[in-house]
């Protein structure tokens, strides 16, 4: 560089930013062009989406409607379906939201292999002591009928006589310790059937969520035509649909 430009260079004026006024110091930094062009765009952009809105109010219709009017509202600023009350139970509304039939089927198969475990280990003990039916003895005298003892014919304890299973012989038990046991048999057997009575209702839940999505991923295939309602869904079942037969080649 030659010293000629090196002594322009040298003598050549700053240029600084002009700043705010001393008397308007406390309304803070001046404002620069690029800081009231950022300003004016959103003014304008607000200005025109008022435009717009004032233009569709005065072209509206005062008399239109649509059912869509009563069976949605706003959401965070969009448009959401409203859930009928009577459709669903709070359990099923927060399983549907998780919009994943693999997972609904999963959680159902566990519940189905949970159930089936319980009961094979149970076998319906309840449902046979409480079967009506007869058992009939026979004997020889008059006397032997006045005089007839159930629990020594049947060689047990008369506390186990109301139980069609697991009727455990004399030899087998001891009889001080008959009300013990049988009040803790008695107390897991409630224990488990509570539960099993929890995992029925679970599983038919589950059931009923997963046929409900599976009705509704039929209804959004736009290649068939669309079905008839023949029964609207409820907290037991899911709705209803008729589709048109069509005739496969």
């Amino acid at each position: 560089m030659s010293s000629w430009k090196k002594a322009a260079k040298a003598n050549q004026k700053t240029h600084r930013e002009r700043h705010q006024p001393e008397s308007r110091a406390h309304l803070g930094l001046l404002e620069k062009k690029k800081d009231y062009k950022k300003r004016a765009y959103q003014h304008h952009k607000k200005e025109r989406l008022l435009k717009i809105l004032r233009r569709k109010a005065l072209n509206k219709n005062p008399d239109e409607f649509y059912t869509h009017m009563i069976n949605s509202k706003m959401v965070d600023g969009k448009h959401r379906e409203k859930i009928k009350p009577d459709s669903h139970t709070p359990e099923q509304i927060k399983l549907m939201e998780t919009k994943d039939m693999k997972y609904i089927e999963f959680k159902r198969a566990i519940e189905s292999k949970k159930i089936d475990r319980m009961q094979s280990s149970l076998h319906m003990i309840d449902a046979a002591n409480k079967i009506q039916n007869n058992h009939i003895f026979f004997v020889d005298t008059p006397d032997e009928v006045k005089n007839f003892d159930l629990a020594r014919r049947l060689d047990t304890h008369p506390l186990l006589l109301d139980r069609k299973t697991n009727r455990i012989k004399n030899k087998e038990l001891k009889a001080e310790v008959i009300s013990s046991i049988d009040d803790e048999v008695i107390q897991e057997r409630n224990k488990t059937y509570s539960e099993l009575e929890k995992r029925i209702h679970r599983e038919k839940e589950l059931l009923v969520v997963q046929q409900k999505l599976q009705v509704k991923k039929h209804l959004k295939d736009k290649n068939i035509k669309k079905p008839k309602q023949i029964k609207p869904g409820t907290k037991e079942a899911p709705p209803v649909y008729k589709w048109e037969y069509e005739r496969k080649k």
